[in-house]
């Protein structure tokens, strides 16, 4: 089964067809910018210019930056406030004409971590963080999914944690990797000690060159702490499973 699997972001939109079950991304994605500001209008364009772009008519499933309630987006904390109680999965249907699912975006990612990378046959409690424009989450309890969680809204040093060890902090601070990875140990430790999951799972971006910054940030965290295994890929691909039935 071929699914056309979308990661809405902060920053970029990125996309491709994948293979069910394998998990296979069929062609190189496609990735856009995030319009500014991101409407609900202004995003559709978007999706609809990536559907476009792969000649795509089959089923469609995207991640979402927010909280999601059966369609309906509760929170967009790094889009435009006006897509708080808009039904997602509606407005993208109507204006496609395809069959479209949206989900969280971490948990997209999380889904295809725990099916094809590094939580496969993990039974535990396990925790993908994806480090990025914001930071999300993802929990599964036994390979169960536990929806909107939305962890990188903790309060780490008086703050929202995203707005100090997101990918996008470390990049508009000038920080080095060396002082980035202290505070996302930081924010790490505080997730740890909140859930002591068996495993945690960073993504995102900057889980590509996760030699540079993960042992340090790992360093005394109790739980063991891998880099993700479909790096950038795992939106795509958890947002096709969801399409799929898979959440």
């Amino acid at each position: 089964m071929k699914v056309l699997g979308i990661d809405i972001g902060g920053t970029g939109i990125k996309g491709a067809p994948v293979e069910l079950p394998s998990g296979e991304i069929l062609a190189e994605h496609l990735h856009l910018p995030t319009p500014q500001p991101a409407t609900p209008g202004a995003v559709t364009a978007a999706i609809k210019k990536m559907i476009q772009h792969f000649q795509f008519s089959g089923p469609v499933g995207a991640g979402f930056p927010g909280v999601m309630r059966k369609g309906v987006v509760e929170t967009a904390v790094n889009l435009s406030p006006s897509w708080v109680g808009k039904n997602a999965e509606k407005l993208f249907k109507q204006a496609t004409k395809l069959s479209f699912s949206v989900i969280n975006d971490a948990d997209a990612a999380g889904l295809a971590e725990m099916t094809y990378g590094a939580g496969k046959k993990e039974k535990g409690t396990v925790v993908m963080i994806t480090l990025g424009t914001g930071i999300g989450s993802a929990v599964f309890i036994g390979g169960v999914l536990v929806p909107n969680t939305e962890f990188g809204h903790l309060t780490m040093r008086g703050k929202d944690a995203e707005t100090i060890a997101s990918a996008k902090a470390r990049e508009v601070n000038d920080w080095s990797w060396k002082k980035w990875s202290k505070r996302v140990r930081e924010y790490l430790h505080l997730v740890d000690r909140l859930i002591n999951p068996d495993l945690i799972i960073v993504g995102g971006g900057v889980s590509q060159r996760a030699e540079k910054w993960l042992p340090r940030a790992s360093k005394g965290v109790k739980a063991k702490v891998v880099p993700a295994k479909l790096h950038n890929e795992a939106g795509i691909v958890g947002a096709a499973m969801a399409a799929n039935g898979k959440s």
